[in-house]
């Protein structure tokens, strides 16, 4: 089943610039039974290893805006940070259920807000006033959601991208995507050595997740972003439920 994942997976971001930690951890989770933490360390690097893959195609192609970039990672290395130290304190209290409902209340509210998201009104001309000096004050929560759950970068950073910039739709995606490189190899070291991982499963998800990646790139262009990231959404928030009664149920077992 790892291999269907990976590849999959890799085919989402290649195809949406969204999926990579928020699609990982869940499924790992719920159908694989890695724990949590772990997850949210695989998810992260196997993120990082797709996004090496695709970032260079982005940065020679000219989507890339280095601007933005500066005042994303401006705020998110610090969030990232600051999120897996609150992981490894929640984990090295046991807490393992109340990371369970977390993470699956933070799916639930970030499924929620794209799928509100997707369907809020086009601005109909270009532009209009860049702000993207405010991206490294939202990018902050961002990087901490990130380091806490490996979930957000794509999705999150892509809506940032779009309310306070006025970028190509081709350059939200390139500049996302080199984005969620950077904090994946940052939270990927540090959830790594701390938690540590399956490195089998890894490798074996990254083996595949490179083909799928590929795939995607070259059918991107030809593929409609919006029915995809709204099946996706939908799904997630199907995860996240799924993540709350989970934890519901181990607290109401009788002890």
């Amino acid at each position: 089943m790892q291999y269907v994942i990976g590849f999959f997976i890799a085919l989402f971001i290649a195809l949406t610039g969204v999926g990579a930690g928020t699609i990982t951890v869940p499924v790992l989770v719920l159908f694989l039974r890695v724990p949590a933490a772990a997850a949210v360390g695989i998810g992260l690097t196997f993120s990082a290893a797709i996004k090496l893959i695709l970032a260079p195609a982005q940065i020679i192609r000219g989507h890339v805006a280095w601007r933005s970039l500066y005042f994303m990672l401006a705020g998110g290395v610090p969030g990232i940070l600051v999120g897996s130290l609150a992981l490894r304190h929640l984990v090295t209290a046991g807490s393992q259920n109340l990371l369970k409902a977390l993470l699956g209340a933070i799916l639930i509210a970030t499924a929620s807000w794209q799928i509100l998201y997707l369907f809020r009104p086009m601005r109909q001309e270009r532009g209009a006033r860049d702000r993207s000096q405010w991206l490294a004050w939202i990018m902050l929560p961002v990087g901490v959601e990130v380091g806490f759950s490996s979930a957000g970068a794509g999705a999150l950073g892509n809506a940032a991208l779009l309310g306070l910039t006025d970028l190509a739709p081709s350059q939200v995606v390139g500049t996302d995507i080199v984005f969620g490189l950077v904090v994946s190899l940052l939270g990927s070291g540090a959830h790594w050595f701390a938690f540590g991982a399956s490195t089998e499963l890894l490798l074996q998800l990254i083996a595949v997740g490179v083909v799928g990646a590929v795939f995607g790139t070259f059918f991107s262009a030809r593929v409609s972003h919006r029915p995809l990231r709204f099946a996706l959404w939908i799904w997630l928030l199907i995860l996240g439920g799924q993540f709350l009664l989970n934890s519901y149920h181990a607290w109401a077992a009788p002890r």
